[in-house]
């Protein structure tokens, strides 16, 4: 890639981390450029001018093409990359998990993890706090999926890790910020551990 690659981000973000993590695993060169969730800076006029249209990070530039979307953003990079299997039916079942991460888990993992850690409980509103069962029960059935899947595999999909590991590890580690236990998913645990050990992992606060 000769374009100059810049990360549009917020250093504590599970969907900013994939990117990041994806850009060590490769070791691509970037840029990153910080934004303030919690100030509203992905809100004002000039970023959704120029940044994203729809207020929202991660975004990934590359030269003056700006991709929104964290998945979006790891398929682009990985493109031809041992993150990406060679095999057909192997990127469709890593498409198949991505998938799964953004419409089953994310939403409940994740958001359970922002109102918890980052709004705090006593900030919550009344819808959050009927939706949080909700999302607790969801976010659950998400991570038991995941932990009967990985019943005797290392990884998601083949034998490697992939960028469905990657999307599916960044919100899953920091899970107990939402108040999951992840004692109670012991496959879960152990692929956590793997993708930790693989050579330039890098922590999500990096």
């Amino acid at each position: 890639m000769s374009d100059e690659i810049i990360l549009h981000e917020y250093a504590d973000s599970g969907n900013c981390y994939k990117i990041r993590l994806t850009l060590a695993h490769l070791g691509t060169a970037y840029v990153r450029r910080q934004y303030d969730i919690l100030k509203g800076e992905t809100r004002t006029p000039e970023f959704l001018a120029t940044v994203n249209a729809n207020g929202r990070i991660p975004v990934l530039q590359v030269g003056d093409r700006f991709l929104p979307e964290s998945n979006a953003a790891m398929w682009y990079l990985a493109e031809g990359s041992a993150l990406m299997p060679s095999d057909r039916w192997e990127r469709a079942d890593m498409l198949r998990w991505m998938f799964f991460e953004q419409y089953n888990h994310e939403p409940n993992v994740a958001t359970l993890r922002f109102w918890t850690a980052f709004v705090g409980e006593a900030n919550w509103t009344e819808l959050q706090h009927r939706l949080a069962p909700v999302k607790k029960e969801a976010g659950d059935a998400a991570l038991r999926l995941m932990d009967e899947h990985l019943d005797g595999r290392r990884f998601f999909v083949g034998d490697r890790l992939t960028i469905a590991d990657i999307a599916l590890y960044a919100y899953t580690h920091v899970a107990p910020d939402g108040g999951f236990d992840l004692k109670a998913y012991p496959n879960v645990m152990a692929w956590c551990e793997a993708v930790q050990l693989e050579p330039r992992h890098v922590e999500i606060g990096d």
